[in-house]
């Protein structure tokens, strides 16, 4: 459990070296499924998948708050 604690902190702390929002949304995405996905399911696969899945979301917000800045 810390290593998941660890690996979110650091996560979060790369997203401040991201250019783009929609590096940052995969980033805090990323790192906010894998949270949800270990307080569901409390297994290593649930929270792999919930990563993937807030990764997933978070870049397509991402791009999306890109989209809008660049117009």
């Amino acid at each position: 459990m810390k290593l998941i604690y660890m690996s979110i902190i650091s996560i979060l702390i790369l997203s401040g070296c991201a250019e783009t929002q929609l590096e940052k949304g995969a980033l805090v995405g990323s790192a906010s499924g894998a949270l949800v996905g270990q307080a569901i399911g409390h297994n290593t696969k649930s929270t792999l998948i919930g990563a993937a899945v807030g990764a997933a979301g978070g870049a397509l917000i991402g791009n999306e708050i890109d989209k809008k800045d660049s117009q």
